[in-house]
């Protein structure tokens, strides 16, 4: 019998398959006390390091499957005979409703007429035009391309850069950011946190971008040099839509607050009122795979994901 531990009842899930067991587990201490049996943790968001620590020492445990597709916070507490897993797919839809909604809502100048309404001006001004802008996908995965998608009726140009290139694909490798960087309207940022990206976007990255050009961050904070944004921002030759911030939460009276050209959202470029329902999807998929000795998906290996 396989040992599950779930942050909620296996009905919520639709039920485990055959020789499954589950615990409802919500990331806290003590532990449960089938903690010597469990084989497969599903983990509960907000589990702190102290217990990631105490969890990645249990003696039967093979794999940690996540409902997010961060990992970087988890990565270095799984020793070499755990299996880690993140949940591809599910937050692919609802990251690209966010950036698509931020593209558009930044070159339309709502946050302009919304501060208008808010003191009830009428404010006419012409704003920029979606159709016939370049954008630039930095990070191009699952995610990337269901941004791609949604933006297929908006008549602009796409470019992808991901880690690895796939020329049959149209993908750049990474090596080639810096020759479409200077010509890219707006710049998606999609990128997991590495060693290779944290603060990829530093003061030689934003200097290369185009003037007017807008800045994207749908993937993490990590990504971008907090004080090399806002020392770009405040000149306002480029602009930018946050949805993640360093630090995160953004404290009180931190300047990107009232920073000029920025758009910031709490970290709600997934959180859609099914999360639960799509993460669930992949997780129950995982698990009849897991059953079947099936090979697992969405394993996050030594070269990161």
């Amino acid at each position: 019998m396989t040992r599950v531990w779930l942050p909620d009842p296996p009905e919520t899930l639709g039920g485990l398959p055959d020789g499954m067991v589950a615990d409802v587990w919500k990331g806290g201490e003590p532990l449960p006390q089938t903690r010597d049996e469990v084989e497969i943790i599903v983990l509960p968001f907000g589990v702190t390091p102290e217990t990631l620590a105490t969890i990645s020492r249990l003696p039967n445990l093979k794999l940690i499957q996540l409902t997010s597709a961060g990992a970087e916070r988890v990565i270095p507490y799984v020793p070499a005979s755990v299996t880690l897993c993140n949940a591809r797919g599910a937050h692919d839809a609802a990251t690209a409703e966010w950036t698509v909604g931020v593209i558009v809502a930044h070159l339309r100048s709502f946050p302009r007429f919304i501060e208008a309404q808010e003191q009830g001006r009428w404010d006419f001004a012409p704003s920029e035009s979606v159709a016939g802008k370049q954008v630039l996908i930095v990070g191009y995965g699952s995610i990337g391309g269901a941004v791609e998608r949604r933006l297929a009726g908006w008549e602009v140009t796409i470019e992808r850069v991901a880690r690895t290139g796939r020329p049959a694909e149209g993908v750049r490798g990474i090596e080639d950011l810096h020759a479409v960087l200077p010509h890219a309207d707006v710049v998606v940022l999609l990128v997991p946190v590495t060693g290779q990206t944290r603060h990829l976007v530093n003061a030689e990255f934003l200097a290369s971008m185009k003037d007017g050009a807008l800045l994207v961050n749908a993937a993490r904070g990590a990504i971008v040099d907090t004080d090399a944004l806002l020392k770009e921002l405040s000149t306002r030759r480029i602009r930018a839509a946050l949805d993640v911030t360093e630090p995160e939460p953004l404290p009180p009276g931190h300047p990107l607050w009232t920073a000029p050209g920025l758009l910031l959202t709490p970290h709600v470029g997934g959180a859609i009122t099914d999360t639960r329902e799509r993460a669930y999807a992949v997780v129950s998929a995982q698990l009849a795979r897991y059953a079947a000795g099936e090979p697992l998906q969405n394993v996050i290996g030594p070269r990161g994901y």
